[in-house]
């Protein structure tokens, strides 16, 4: 990645979010996904900077922000970016969250929407069975199982890394358990954003295309024609990536252009 020119610690609801701030100008928030950390946007991260103000966050439990006695739960994420936010003087910004951090980045816009410019959700679904069955079933198996198979992985050495307690492995398996095997369905909540959303997915991601059309749907797009002059366009937006998994899409060559045409309408 490239050198950020500002790092710390974010005072976040009894936690202390790292977080690290690079380029200068308009601010973007990155939140990655589960297991990982702020380094899982390395491929993207130059370009997105080049131009605007960057700043990005390790979740609860992930990376270098150190865990606590609460559950990992999408709304105490959202809370604590806000709060972090605060803490950093910062007013409205837009949100990229990928999987995990896609979560917690639709909820930061449903509870604290004013905070929130744009909002781009890269491979993440609206509830639960929006995840195809193998996928659900391999979240089943977070825990024991799920600390065997990834012993000395990419994920298992960078949380060695930099966590502030690696011994906690294993126990943020079992968190994650706990969050992503939970039942959700944010349908009705979506319905009444009004922040411009980007959706994007790949064509062989974890979640079906239809269901992420669904969710383009619940955000008022892909209802109506758009006319001749454009005015039926709604404020979502969608991609679908070819070619794109769950797991390498951050690193898919169409990724940056869509997230930084969205951003500068």
């Amino acid at each position: 990645m490239i050198a950020p020119h500002s790092t710390g610690y974010a005072a976040a609801n009894g936690l202390d979010l790292y977080y690290e701030i690079y380029g200068t100008g308009d601010p973007l928030v990155l939140l990655h996904g589960g297991l990982g950390s702020m380094e899982m946007f390395a491929p993207v991260l130059p370009r997105l900077a080049q131009g605007r103000q960057v700043i990005a966050f390790d979740l609860q439990g992930h990376g270098r922000t150190a865990d606590n006695d609460r559950p990992l739960r999408f709304e105490s994420m959202a809370d604590d970016l806000a709060a972090a936010l605060d803490h950093l003087g910062m007013g409205q910004v837009d949100v990229m969250g990928y999987s995990l951090g896609g979560g917690a980045a639709l909820q930061v816009a449903l509870r604290h929407s004013s905070r929130v410019r744009r909002l781009a959700l890269i491979s993440f679904p609206f509830c639960k069975a929006g995840w195809y069955p193998e996928v659900s079933h391999g979240m089943s198996r977070l825990g024991p199982a799920s600390v065997a198979m990834l012993a000395g992985s990419h994920l298992h050495k960078t949380y060695e890394r930099v966590a502030p307690k690696p011994e906690n492995w294993p126990s943020l398996h079992d968190k994650l358990h706990d969050l992503l095997t939970a039942d959700y369905d944010w349908s009705e909540s979506i319905r009444a954003i009004e922040t411009p959303t980007l959706i994007v997915a790949g064509d062989a991601d974890s979640i079906s295309p239809l269901h992420m059309v669904e969710l383009f749907q619940l955000l008022g797009g892909g209802r109506r024609d758009a006319g001749w002059d454009g005015s039926g366009i709604s404020s979502a937006r969608m991609a679908i990536l070819p070619g794109a998994t769950h797991y390498n899409i951050l690193t898919h060559p169409l990724v940056v252009d869509v997230a930084e045409s969205f951003f500068k309408l």
